[in-house]
């Protein structure tokens, strides 16, 4: 799974709220679909760049990450270094773009599964669970120091 870290949180939630509020979305092309949208906001390149460098290689997302190689200088393994260099792992980018971890999908209301892949409202809530599950992960370690953690139960307590 994805190391839970604000920048991996980050760049989900931003990804998910440009899809939701209309950003360019065709799961059929390569930088515009679920892992092409987090690859924007990751790379800073655009749709039309990060289609281009795949096809350059062969295949869809699943099959550019199943050929991935990490000393190869080809574009799109280059995108794909930059992506696992941020925090998300080859399983974790197969599984956007088929909205397929098990662990996001046990946290989703099951009347509204099975998800689509290629479906903007299913890829928008996937994205923002996936963030949600990432958040809460980093925040389980967070210790306050003792006396902020004090002054936040006695503020409870006068509320």
């Amino acid at each position: 799974m994805a190391k839970a870290k604000i920048t991996t949180v980050d760049a989900l939630r931003r990804a998910a709220k440009k899809i939701e509020v209309g950003a360019p979305y065709m799961w059929g092309h390569m930088g515009s679909c679920n892992c092409g949208n987090l690859a924007q906001e990751i790379t800073n390149l655009s749709k039309g760049q990060i289609h281009a460098y795949a096809m350059q290689g062969r295949g869809d997302w699943n099959e550019q990450l199943n050929d991935y190689c990490s000393v190869s200088a080809m574009p799109i393994d280059l995108l794909i270094h930059e992506m696992l260099m941020y925090g998300f792992e080859l399983s974790d980018l197969q599984n956007l773009e088929k909205l397929a971890d098990k662990d996001v999908l046990a946290r989703i209301d099951a009347h509204l599964l099975p998800l689509k892949h290629n479906n903007r409202n299913d890829v928008v809530l996937y994205m923002f669970e996936w963030a949600a599950m990432l958040e809460e992960e980093l925040i389980k370690d967070v210790q306050l120091p003792a006396f902020l953690a004090e002054s936040i139960n006695l503020e409870l307590a006068n509320a």
